[in-house]
C-alpha cells in the first residue's frame, strides 16, 4: 500500500528504475518511445493503443507526426497531471509532476508503465515486469526543494553519466558538467535553459521561479559550487 496519498495541485519528485537495476533504455529510439508515452498518456482519453494506431496511419511514429496530429485537432486533450521536468537515464528515470486531476499521477503512471512495458517485451523478446515494483514518489512542500529538485534531475543526474561519485565525493569538473547536462537530450535542462521548446513540459510555477533561462543557470552553476543538490535528500529516492 502507498503511503503517500497525491493531492491536486501537489508537486511530486517521481522516480523508478529497471528489475535488478536492468537498463530499461537499450538505444534512442526507446528513450523516444518512452517520451512519446509520457505525452500521449497524459490525457484523459489516453489509450495504450494510441501509439500503435498512429504508427499503422502515419508509419514511425516521432515528435513532428505528434504535432501535425495534434494541430490537426481531431482529438482535445484532458491532461491529467502537469509534466515539469523529466530525465531519462540508462537505467531509471525521474519526474517532477503536478498532480491536476483526482488520482492523475497513479493513472498516468500506470498507463505509461503498462504500455512502455508491452513495448520494451515486444521489442526484445522478454516477458515479466520491466520495472522494479510500484514508482516510487516524494512530495515536494517548499520552494527550495523544488529549485533543487530541478538542478538535480535536469543537470546533476546525467552529470554522474561522466563523473559517477560526483554526489559521494563532490564535482571534480564542473564546467564538464554543466557542458554535458547541456549537450544531453534526454533531460529537460535544455528548456530551462531557452534552447528548445518541448511538446511534454508544462512547467507551471517554475516558470516564474525561473523567469529567465539567465536566472536558471545561476542558479544551477550555485548548486554545483555549493553542493546543495544533497539539501533535499529524501525527494531523491535513491
Amino acid at each position: 500500500m502507498r503511503k503517500i496519498k497525491f493531492t491536486k495541485g501537489n508537486i511530486y519528485h517521481v522516480f523508478n528504475r529497471g528489475t535488478e537495476k536492468r537498463d530499461i533504455f537499450q538505444d534512442d529510439a526507446d528513450r523516444w518511445r518512452f517520451l512519446q508515452g509520457m505525452y500521449l498518456f497524459n490525457d484523459e482519453e489516453g489509450s495504450a493503443n494510441l501509439l500503435y494506431q498512429l504508427e499503422q496511419e502515419k508509419g514511425s511514429m516521432n515528435f513532428k507526426i505528434l504535432k501535425e496530429f495534434i494541430a490537426s485537432g481531431q482529438k482535445e486533450r484532458k491532461p491529467l497531471i502537469r509534466i515539469m521536468v523529466d530525465c531519462l537515464m540508462p537505467n531509471h528515470f525521474h519526474l517532477l509532476l503536478e498532480e491536476i486531476q483526482d488520482n492523475g499521477i497513479s493513472r498516468f503512471m500506470h498507463k505509461l508503465g503498462v504500455g512502455y512495458t508491452k513495448y520494451f517485451n515486444k521489442k526484445y523478446e522478454r516477458v515479466g515486469g520491466l520495472f522494479q515494483g510500484t514508482f516510487k514518489a516524494a512530495s515536494v512542500e517548499k520552494d527550495i526543494y523544488l529549485q533543487y529538485l530541478v538542478a538535480y534531475i535536469n543537470v546533476i543526474n546525467p552529470g554522474q553519466l561522466i563523473e559517477p561519485e560526483l554526489k559521494e565525493h563532490g564535482i571534480k569538473d564542473i564546467e564538464a558538467v554543466i557542458k554535458f547536462a547541456e549537450e544531453y537530450p534526454w533531460s529537460t535542462n535544455q528548456e530551462y535553459s531557452g534552447r528548445r521548446n518541448s511538446l511534454i513540459i508544462d512547467k507551471g510555477i517554475l516558470a516564474d521561479i525561473f523567469s529567465t533561462p539567465a536566472v536558471y543557470q545561476e542558479f544551477v552553476r550555485s548548486v554545483l559550487l555549493n553542493r546543495k543538490y544533497n539539501e533535499a535528500g529524501r525527494l531523491f529516492l535513491e
